[in-house]
This record gives C-alpha cells, sequence and structure tokens, in this order.
C-alpha cells in the first residue's frame, strides 16, 4: 500500500515460474511438477514459487534457488522470459509472476517419478493458471532467438560432435536442416573450440569433438534453414 490510501491493494501473489526446456528422444520436452496444495492440487504445473525478500537478491536468484530445489540442477542456461499478471490468472486474487526460460541437457535433470515428469510440448496435459500460454511463449522465444544464436546447444553437455549440435538445432528449431550447409555454417562463424578428440559418430566413422568458445552467444546469420 502506499501512504493513506486503503483502496488500492497491493498484488496478493508475487511468484517466479520455470519453462524448462530438454530434448529426450530428438523431442522437445518440458519439465512439469504435480502441485502439492490448493489451488488446483496435483495437477501437472510448471515448477515455481514464492520469491523470498529475506533470500532472494532479485527474482533469477529466486527461479534458481527454486529449479535447485525442485530439478535438484544448478547452472543451468537461464533468462527472463515475460511477466505475466492479472486478477483472473490465480483463484487466491491479483498475482504476478515472472517467468523464465530454462535449458538443460536431460541427463542432469533429476526426476522424482510420479512428482515430475518431461512432457512433449507438443502434447500438453490440462494446466493450471496461464502455464500453457508461458510455454507456448517459451517455445516461440526459442525457436526465434535459436535460429541466430548459439542458444540450442544449451540442450547439450559441455563437449558435442557436429552432428550433435545440428539434431539440437532441429529439434529446437522445430525444423530439419541440410547437414552440409550447417557444417559450413557453423565452423565459419568461430563460436566453437576444437577439444583435438573425437568419438564414434552415428556412421562408425570418427566423429571430432567441440565445445562452446564462449557462453550463449548470437551472430548475424541463421544456422537453420529447412530442407522440407
Amino acid at each position: 500500500m502506499y501512504g493513506n490510501d486503503m483502496t488500492n491493494e497491493t498484488a496478493a501473489i508475487s511468484t517466479v515460474d520455470a519453462v524448462v526446456l530438454a530434448i529426450v528422444d530428438d523431442e522437445l520436452k518440458v519439465l512439469l511438477h504435480t502441485r502439492p496444495n490448493e489451488p488446483f492440487k496435483g495437477y501437472w504445473a510448471l515448477p515455481g514459487g514464492f520469491i523470498h525478500v529475506d533470500e532472494d537478491a532479485d527474482a533469477e536468484s529466486a527461479m534458481r534457488r527454486i529449479l535447485k530445489d525442485k530439478a535438484g540442477v544448478s547452472g543451468l542456461y537461464l533468462e527472463q522470459l515475460a511477466t505475466y499478471s492479472g486478477p483472473d490468472r490465480d483463484p487466491r486474487g491479483w498475482s504476478i509472476s515472472i517467468a523464465h526460460l530454462a535449458l538443460v541437457p536431460s541427463a542432469r535433470l533429476k526426476i522424482d517419478a510420479g512428482k515430475a515428469a518431461l512432457v512433449s510440448t507438443d502434447d500438453l496435459p490440462e494446466l493450471p493458471f496461464d502455464h500453457k500460454k508461458i510455454i507456448k511463449d517459451a517455445v516461440a522465444r526459442l525457436r526465434g532467438k535459436g535460429a541466430y544464436s548459439t542458444l540450442p546447444a544449451s540442450f547439450l553437455g559441455k563437449d558435442f560432435t557436429l552432428t550433435e549440435m545440428q539434431s539440437a538445432y532441429e529439434v529446437a528449431l522445430g525444423i530439419r536442416i541440410d547437414a552440409s550447409s550447417f557444417r559450413r555454417k557453423v565452423l565459419s562463424l568461430g563460436i566453437l573450440t576444437d577439444t583435438g578428440r573425437s568419438r564414434q559418430g552415428d556412421n562408425r566413422r570418427p566423429a571430432k569433438v567441440y565445445r562452446l568458445a564462449k557462453g550463449v552467444g548470437t551472430f548475424d546469420r541463421t544456422l537453420g534453414h529447412s530442407v522440407g
């Protein structure tokens, strides 16, 4: 409240929510948790929680704390997606949620069977609040930004082959990419470091192993063009 004006109330609920995306079996999936409490007890929902004003320095700090507690993962790629607010999104009252997009290699996630699951972004169950819209917006962000950045590489481990990188881009962008064109473009951008190692590829031939030269970054041309 401000001053002595008792007619205006502050938002009753301030939370953060995360759209944690991972690639499993060449499919884009989102991490969902079952809600332990009302409202919507027992529903699948995005992992999230209240901001602790005495503990969290900012919304991102709150989100990282919650993801470590609920998904057992830290150090993942995280960016703020959007703020969702209004009187109708939560039955408890006027609410604000700061949503984040998180990308993580699926092997790093700790999935508590029965309480959490990775679900296809194309086949979502009934979700509470505005979580379906938040997921839709997150996938749109990934597919828009991923075409001109190294964002899809966040789905991979620290080291990867060009084939693995291309596969991550294809799933992230929802398109098929010409292999020779992708290889030529990605090697010309100077975004990868050759580790000097190799491992057996899908065709049983040794494949060079790379890693990102820097963190997630953008460039002035797209890596993904659909081939059908």
